[in-house]
């Protein structure tokens, strides 16, 4: 597996396909068309890859920093960008994937395309309707995951406890302890 999902969100954890994008030297989960396509697979979205190629590459990218964009203002409260706003709307408006019922239950088919309109549309939802008051941006200095706070106090910090979340709890054992000797 390629991929991470931690967020249990598409379009969050799309985002997310650029790692560490604050930092130094961030990492590019989608630096190929087989990185987007097993994407596409891993995420469950499509059951086949889509075949990517380039021009669909640079867009899916394209897709995906219009969602940051979006995402960081609606976090910072500020109004959201234009440019962002029609790319995500334009492609919200595409074809969906396409659902077929057979004898082996459903199957899911695409392009790049289609998938992109899946998760424009749910950033849509997201972004527009009161999960946008939920949109956080993981604690962890090294991350830049974003993710939807659905924790009972609001008051979640890491994008995952299994990762960020023991990272940062050791290190801060690992001061105190440090600290003490």
């Amino acid at each position: 597996m390629n991929h991470a999902f931690p967020c249990g969100t598409l379009p969050l954890d799309f985002v997310g396909t650029l790692r560490a994008r604050r930092g130094e030297a961030p990492t590019e989960k989608l630096a190929t068309t087989a990185l987007l396509d097993d994407w596409f697979v891993e995420a469950g979205m499509l059951d086949a890859a889509p075949g990517a190629d380039q021009v669909d590459l640079d867009i899916a990218v394209e897709v995906r920093e219009a969602i940051y964009q979006l995402v960081a203002a609606r976090i910072e409260e500020r109004p959201l960008p234009a440019q962002p706003v029609a790319l995500l709307n334009r492609h919200a408006a595409g074809l969906p994937v396409t659902l077929r019922l057979g004898d082996g239950g459903v199957t899911r088919t695409g392009s790049v395309a289609q998938g992109l309109t899946a998760l424009a549309r749910e950033a849509v939802e997201i972004l527009g309707g009161a999960d946008g008051a939920l949109l956080r941006e993981c604690a962890r200095p090294e991350c830049t995951q974003v993710y939807l706070d659905h924790s009972r106090g609001h008051r979640r910090e890491w994008c995952a406890m299994r990762t960020c979340g023991n990272r940062v709890k050791a290190a801060a054992y690992r001061a105190r302890a440090s600290a003490k000797a």
